[in-house]
């Protein structure tokens, strides 16, 4: 069905989507005659069909490699990046919205496998919803200790940032996390020379030397002859390094293998790219804690039907007597056509109107939330909660709240990341999971190291501070949320 094909969308897929129809479909136009997407219909088609040929993987990188050169300087033109922080409550998400795993997910599945403290998991979690759609840092470091700070109430030092990143830096695909496309091309040399290292026992002396040879001219241009590297002034380059042509062509061969865009080799769930982030919704929080948004519309532009198609299917409908059958061929293939575009225009209204009831009714529900910003204050919410307060299917409020997000003051988040089961304590007060996890989560990043707190003592320690929780309760969060037992958390 057509309206659930379009409620299930995010933005980007719902452009494309657009975009093919009008090139389909005559009778589908945009409402401004004005509209690029109208001008550039053939040519925006002639790039979607290149996306279905099978085209060299050097090539593409090549491409891509010029693409990031151009763009050097321009920041203004960068893609923005959006954070958001890792949803403790992975069980639940995962029996609503089955399993999705995106750029951001593989990041921090990798931070299992290596030892962080609370501390800078919270930072390695951070720096992971930085990154911008290709994998890259553009926020300083500065910045992003500022933002920790007043956002989330992590002090830590620049220099603790930096030492996180490095440890990020490592994770795959080799250059993720770099903060230039000069430091990003670094590291995977880096990442080449390491792993030729490791192989040198299993390799021929001769190949070893001079593949060992073509990796650090490599490092030479990229570090020191970078300003002429992106601007191809590849004589320059030869002149100052002392290169042969063979050289010079060998080197050229071997950066285009190098990735600019580490974040666009991860993460394709269900056919879909979603690391790239464009919020559906725009959540604005005024000082005074009234709450607004609205949708974003990015480039969907309005629609209307063809008059010229509209006119012949009013001829057909005042004229059917007496005509040809040529002519009658073609104001049947005219009303098909018309039908259909209403039927699209409806579809896309009906998208429109859906999400819009459903972010209303989640901001009602998570209006303390939207307010401040704290995560313990999002309330127990489930989909059944905001079916009944909308009169929506729940399946219908699942398709809304599936690969969509709402960019907020305090950062941008999936949909889901609102959404919460609850804990009904012995007193029958409901309490969210969510907010019982944060409370846990800060009582052991504060606890002493040396003498780190049992299950059966943070029970204790959580009734206290109002959360009357059972201790398997405690060991059913803490493992979901990779904390450790007391034990393997001393230090």
């Amino acid at each position: 069905m057509l309206q659930v094909k379009l409620l299930e969308m995010p933005l980007t897929e719902l452009e494309e989507n657009i975009n093919a129809e009008l090139y389909d479909n005559p009778a589908l136009e945009t409402a401004s005659p004005d509209d690029m997407m109208s001008e550039d219909r053939d040519e925006r088609m002639e790039d979607r069909e290149e996306t279905f040929e099978e085209q060299n993987e050097r090539e593409e990188r090549a491409d891509a490699l010029d693409n990031a050169l151009e763009n050097i300087g321009r920041d203004d033109e960068m893609p923005l990046s959006y954070s958001y922080e890792n949803d403790p409550n992975a069980d639940y998400e995962q029996i609503v919205y089955g399993d999705t795993v995106s750029f951001y997910d593989k990041l921090k599945e990798q931070m299992g496998e290596i030892d962080l403290s609370p501390i800078q998991q919270n930072v390695m979690e951070y720096l992971i919803g930085s990154l911008d759609d290709d994998g890259l840092l553009r926020k300083d470091i500065e910045t992003i200790t500022d933002e920790l700070a007043i956002y989330h109430n992590i002090d830590v030092t620049e220099q603790e940032v930096e030492e996180t990143l490095k440890q990020l830096q490592q994770f795959d695909p080799p250059g993720i996390g770099a903060r230039s496309l000069q430091e990003c091309l670094l590291l995977q040399i880096d990442r080449l020379q390491n792993e030729l290292k490791a192989s040198e026992e299993h390799s021929s002396v001769h190949d070893t030397i001079g593949r060992k040879e073509l990796l650090e001219l490599m490092r030479k241009v990229i570090k020191h002859h970078f300003d002429e590297f992106k601007k191809k002034h590849w004589n320059k380059i030869q002149n100052a390094m002392g290169l042969s042509d063979i050289q010079v062509e060998t080197l050229q061969n071997e950066i285009r293998r190098l990735n600019p865009k580490p974040g666009a080799s991860l993460g394709e769930a269900e056919g879909r790219n979603i690391q790239q982030i464009t919020p559906d919704f725009i959540v604005d929080t005024a000082d005074d804690g009234s709450v607004s948004f609205y949708l974003n519309s990015g480039n969907v532009p309005e629609l209307k039907v063809s008059p010229s198609f509209t006119e012949m299917v009013n001829t057909y409908k005042n004229n059917r007597e007496g005509m040809s059958r040529q002519a009658k061929e073609a104001l049947l293939y005219a009303k098909e056509k018309v039908e259909k575009a209403q039927g699209f225009i409806e579809a896309v209204k009906q998208r429109r109107h859906t999400l819009y009831i459903t972010m209303k009714a989640i901001i009602d529900w998570q209006r303390r939330y939207f307010q401040d910003g704290d995560e313990a204050d999002l309330k127990p919410m489930i989909l059944k909660d905001i079916a009944e307060k909308t009169g929506l299917d729940i399946s219908t409020v699942s398709r809304v709240s599936n690969v969509k997000y709402a960019q907020t003051r305090w950062g941008t988040f999936p949909l889901r990341h609102f959404f919460s089961d609850g804990y009904m304590t012995e007193d029958g007060e409901e309490m969210s999971t969510r907010k019982i996890k944060v409370a846990l989560k800060e009582l052991i990043s504060k606890e002493e190291k040396s003498k780190p707190l049992s299950d059966d003592a943070l029970a204790a320690a959580m009734k206290e501070q109002g959360f009357p929780i059972a201790r398997r309760t405690v060991a059913k969060y803490r493992e979901q949320m990779g904390i450790p037992v007391a034990r393997l958390r001393r230090s």
